[in-house]
């Protein structure tokens, strides 16, 4: 069996470069890569293109490293928790592809699966649509017109599992399984940080979602803050 497993975020970066394309896990700040986040921000890789769902927020996650300007193109279906996203964009410096949810996972998921491209309703008719091709199909007796969309192929891809063994097999917990397997399939090279670094054989195969074959890199990630990116309780009041 084939040990992937490195000793840290530093580790697996190391040939991560200035104008790359990372995709990153996670949904919100849930299940986001947090360590190798930290390494890029350490190591001030710039010009980077992010693919991932959402931008962090300001002091968090992705927000990080848009701080410091190493982003020059971020890729995503939600930002709206960033302002200095909001500010990048509005100003000019950032350049932002805004892409619908459902069609974000399809085009990484494509890339995995090695389909170049994908067909999709969603954005036809709308600003999403503008210099792209479009096609009629017949589809359950209907005819609609389709939106094609390429597929992700980044050269690197940044997940978060909640365990992993060192052949690379992942397993995910709660809202953590949002993204993280769609990403971990397209990129060129995936790394992995996880909480429980396990040998192989030990997780059940049964429950394994991510296999090994889409992970090159793993390691046991550390100090992991899991910020909530929006608490909202009742007032005490309410409860009476």
């Amino acid at each position: 069996m084939i040990d992937k497993s490195v000793a840290n975020a530093s580790d697996a970066i190391q040939d991560v470069k200035d104008g790359m394309t990372i995709s990153l896990g996670g949904f919100g700040l849930c299940g986001i890569p947090e360590n190798l986040i930290a390494a890029l921000l350490q190591k001030g890789t710039k010009n980077l293109t992010c693919i991932s769902n959402n931008a962090g927020v300001d002091d968090f996650g992705l927000g990080l490293l848009l701080q410091k300007k190493q982003v020059k193109k971020m890729i995503a279906s939600y930002v709206g928790e960033n302002a200095e996203f909001e500010r990048q964009m509005l100003s000019g410096e950032l350049e932002v592809d805004l892409i619908p949810q459902g069609t974000l996972a399809s085009r990484l998921m494509a890339g995995g699966y090695g389909m170049p491209v994908i067909f999709t309703p969603a954005g036809v008719g709308t600003e999403v649509a503008e210099g792209k091709e479009t096609r009629k199909f017949t589809f359950h007796g209907v005819e609609k017109e389709y939106l094609m969309e390429y597929a992700f192929e980044p050269d690197f891809a940044f997940v978060k599992a909640w365990k992993g063994d060192k052949a690379g097999n992942l397993v995910y917990r709660g809202t953590a399984q949002n993204f993280n397997h769609a990403v971990a399939m397209c990129g060129k090279i995936t790394i992995a940080e996880v909480e429980e670094l396990v040998e192989p054989g030990e997780l059940d195969p049964d429950f394994i979602h991510t296999p090994g074959v889409f992970v090159q890199r793993i390691f046991q990630g550390d100090k992991y803050e899991k910020r909530i990116e929006q608490r909202t309780v009742r007032n005490k009041e309410d409860n009476d």
